[in-house]
């Protein structure tokens, strides 16, 4: 049985009422995979806004696999100390990693997260060796629309990022990097600039569906829902 586990910062933790691009995946997986699996994580909630926490189950379908590690405001920085607990109290075979723009946009410059992401897969991996990764580039937010240098820590990030998946991809353990949808959009595909609405959903879930279709032939082509 393949074990999953989403890996993120708000987009993918999401906030009361939301689906999250976690269901989607989910449904493609039920849908495609043809084999049993399961999404694993040492977290289940979403962010309540009104409470300031993450402390809402109040999902828009509730009944699917709600496992998760993800937070509000977290990035690489928080994930890389706590990725190896969490991949062997879960024992996760599969990451499915979309992080970065928090800290970029509070925490650590382009650099200084790449070297973070070095040691997330490094801490992961001392966890399980064969673990496999799907890293997501960062999607810029509305904030890169009018703040030129953080676009560009964005852009110098991406292609750290890139390197990184280069650098480190191994057999044993193979780290993809996904290719966003090129036609994401954040006037269309979020409801705040930041934060995706049911399309930008389906957008991110694609991207990591099809990373894995096309390296590892696992489950079919995304078909949105």
């Amino acid at each position: 049985m393949l074990r999953f586990m989403p890996v993120g910062d708000s987009t993918t933790i999401g906030s009361a009422g939301d689906h999250t691009w976690r269901y989607r995946v989910w449904q493609h997986l039920r849908d495609t995979y043809g084999g049993p699996f399961r999404i694993v994580g040492p977290r289940e909630t979403l962010y309540d806004k009104a409470a300031d926490a993450p402390v809402s189950y109040d999902y828009a379908d509730p009944d699917f696999p709600r496992a998760h590690l993800a937070g509000w405001g977290e990035g690489w920085c928080h994930m890389a100390p706590l990725i190896a607990d969490a991949v062997r109290s879960c024992r996760a075979d599969v990451l499915l990693v979309s992080l970065g723009l928090i800290d970029l946009g509070f925490y650590t410059d382009a650099e200084q997260t790449a070297e973070n992401v070095r040691a997330f897969v490094a801490n992961a991996r001392e966890a399980n060796p064969r673990i496999h990764m799907v890293l997501l580039p960062v999607t810029p937010n509305v904030r890169a629309t009018t703040d030129a240098a953080f676009a560009a820590e964005v852009a110098r990030f991406n292609e750290l990022l890139a390197k990184a998946a280069a650098d480190l991809d191994e057999p044993r353990s193979p780290l993809l990097l996904a290719s966003p949808d090129p036609a994401y959009d954040i006037h269309h595909d979020t409801y705040d600039g930041t934060h995706p609405n049911a399309n930008g959903e389906h957008r991110i879930a694609a991207a990591f569906a099809e990373a894995m279709y096309q390296a590892w032939g696992l489950g079919e082509p995304y078909e949105p829902r």
